[in-house]
């Protein structure tokens, strides 16, 4: 069984999307960039740092929602704007993961949604 995971917690999907979807005990989040989860605005100008902060902020909202959390995640993909970001978004990064580092995979991208310059997905286990 399928089940797609809502939170009012993180943004909206802002195209043709969910959130998340549940299958069996395995959670896949959708991309998440800094929007506001309340506004659909953008956060964090024009700093990676700050946005990432908020990007993660709505991946554990979404991880939440669908029973799970930042330390039952088993891989993420990151993308950047720029590779002279990599430094920024990763003290960021670890900050929210800690010892409990997923397996990742990290590329530089021409543009994301609404001019972020950070996104990241994750696969976490549930249960």
């Amino acid at each position: 069984m399928i089940e797609t995971i809502a939170t009012d917690n993180a943004p909206a999907a802002i195209g043709p999307y969910s959130q998340a979807k549940l299958v069996g005990n395995t959670l896949y989040c959708s991309g998440q960039i800094p929007l506001c989860p309340k506004t659909g605005e953008m956060l964090g100008g024009e700093d990676v740092a700050s946005q990432a902060k908020q990007s993660l902020e709505n991946l554990k909202a979404v991880l939440e929602a669908g029973g799970s959390s930042l330390d039952k995640v088993v891989k993420t993909t990151c993308y950047l704007v720029s590779m002279d970001d990599f430094a920024a978004f990763n003290a960021v990064y670890a900050e929210y993961f800690g010892e409990s580092v997923p397996a990742r995979a990290c590329v530089a991208v021409a543009e994301l949604p609404k001019g972020a310059l950070c996104e990241l997905d994750a696969i976490a286990i549930v249960g």
